[in-house]
């Protein structure tokens, strides 16, 4: 990777705050030690080298890291994973390497992590108070354990949701959007399957057994979920783009 354009990319143009390898680290839910081994096999840009000569770390960083997590957690080699970044995009931003990890996630089942405070506030990257933690858990980013003090969160969505929790939007607007997506979603998860099973398994169950067929079918039964979700994903970000637009030229 291209050391210059690394650094300019980590400073980010939304002036983003910095953190240090501690911090990051922290956030990431990864040890320095891991930070610094990814940064020598060039898996992460490196840092802009702030006052003092010390490193800082910006919001694509942390982005990084989660996608390279995300994809050892699919049992990608370190040599596999570099292969796959190096394939992507160099000025992929922030937002564009989280959507990207969201995807990578489709291919595993879901999971839910569980932590205490203390290290839900390292992951969060800040304190978190009882209102934050109810406004959290109304998200569905987290939801509180058994155990005293201890919660079960979903880490792909956790960022998002700490993000959130400082927007300047009432928590009931953010509910109702939430609600809003699940229900969409839901619709279109159950159009689209109720089309796979009547235009492509149906048919494929009364035909003749072929060996050739079975190899497709299995095939895109593997991967139909990811691309599926690329596919939403994708028309989704046109159609937001196009009604945001309209909205506010009609303003």
């Amino acid at each position: 990777m291209d050391t210059e354009a690394g650094a300019a990319k980590a400073a980010g143009a939304d002036q983003e705050p910095t953190l240090t390898v501690d911090e990051l680290a922290a956030r990431a839910g990864v040890t320095v030690r891991t930070v610094r081994f990814y940064s020598t096999r060039g898996l992460l840009p490196p840092p802009v080298i702030g006052p003092r000569r010390v490193g800082q770390y910006g919001h694509d960083h942390l982005s990084r890291l989660a996608l390279i997590e995300e994809l050892q957690h699919q049992g990608m080699t370190l040599a596999a994973i570099e292969r796959y970044l190096e394939q992507l995009p160099p000025d992929l931003s922030a937002h564009d390497l989280a959507i990207h990890r969201a995807l990578v996630a489709t291919w595993a089942p879901d999971s839910a992590e569980e932590a205490t405070r203390a290290e839900l506030e390292k992951r969060a990257g800040r304190a978190l108070a009882e209102d934050d933690i109810d406004r959290l858990a109304a998200m569905g980013v987290l939801a509180r354990a058994d155990a005293p003090g201890r919660y079960r969160l979903d880490p792909g969505l956790l960022r998002l949701g700490v993000e959130l929790l400082d927007v300047p939007i009432a928590h009931e607007t953010i509910l109702a959007a939430r609600t809003v997506l699940l229900e969409h979603t839901r619709s279109a998860a159950h159009a689209l399957s109720r089309l796979f099973r009547d235009e492509v398994w149906n048919p494929y169950e009364e035909s003749e057994p072929d060996p050739e067929r079975v190899a497709a079918m299995r095939s895109l039964s593997a991967h139909m979920q990811p691309m599926v979700v690329q596919a939403l994903v994708t028309a989704f970000q046109r159609s937001l783009k196009e009604e945001l637009r309209a909205a506010f030229t009609d303003g």
